[in-house]
């Protein structure tokens, strides 16, 4: 279809931000080079919803936009995980797939990117972001280099222009992400990573082990409190 009654879209893109370390560097990295034109969270059910609160902060401090969209009204539908079916436990062990796999949300990163696909249209911009790492790719489908591919070939095509997909650390390791941040001078306190949702990091659960290995890696001051430390 002829698309020249269609705007440009805008150099910028949205990003997918939950609020967590990978997602709040991100941000930063985007913004540094001028190109971040907001960022959207997700309230899908998950029992860390606290999450959404270091998201809305990242992008206050960064000065821009912020918005939520609410379906939660599928968690039902995503079936027995950890993080959205409170029936079942959080793996309190290493990052690996055979712990975590029951973390996983079935095609969690395609629905987050459809939304915020649409809403990367209505703002006029050119495409979307998310943080998806290396350290994710043996244990999360939807974070695996041919998913992302495949996903942005899919945006690519959904409009009459087309849109982006950038997944700027798909092969870094979160080590990486962390020196990163640091250069970009991201408060790590300021971000969250536990899937247990409590008042503090958990320190037992994966993604607690992983952000405490990350930090150790990377040579970089861990400023996380945890309630306990394996």
């Amino acid at each position: 279809m002829d698309d020249k009654n269609y705007n440009n879209p805008n150099d910028k893109v949205l990003g997918i931000c939950s609020g967590g370390l990978d997602s709040t560097v991100m941000l930063y990295f985007l913004a540094s080079s001028g190109k971040l034109a907001g960022g959207l969270s997700f309230n899908y059910g998950q029992r860390h919803l606290k999450e959404i609160d270091f998201a809305r902060k990242a992008c206050g401090k960064l000065g821009v936009p912020f918005d939520v969209a609410d379906i939660s009204n599928l968690a039902r539908l995503f079936g027995k995980n950890a993080l959205t079916d409170k029936k079942v436990d959080v793996p309190k062990s290493d990052y690996d797939f055979s712990n975590m796999s029951v973390t996983v949300v079935p095609n969690r990163n395609m629905i987050f990117a459809s939304i915020a696909a649409a809403r990367a249209i209505a703002l006029n911009c050119r495409g979307v972001a998310y943080a998806a790492h290396g350290g994710d790719h043996s244990i999360y489908p939807d974070c695996r280099p041919r998913f992302a591919g495949a996903l942005a070939e899919a945006l690519s095509l959904c409009h009459y222009y087309p849109v982006a997909l950038e997944r700027p650390f798909i092969g870094m390791s979160k080590a990486d992400i962390v020196r990163l941040g640091a250069d970009l001078g991201v408060d790590f306190s300021e971000t969250w990573s536990c899937y247990e949702g409590g008042e503090i990091h958990c320190g037992q659960c994966g993604t607690c082990r992983e952000r405490r290995e990350a930090f150790k890696l990377a040579g970089v001051p861990d400023p996380t409190k945890y309630s306990r430390t394996f």
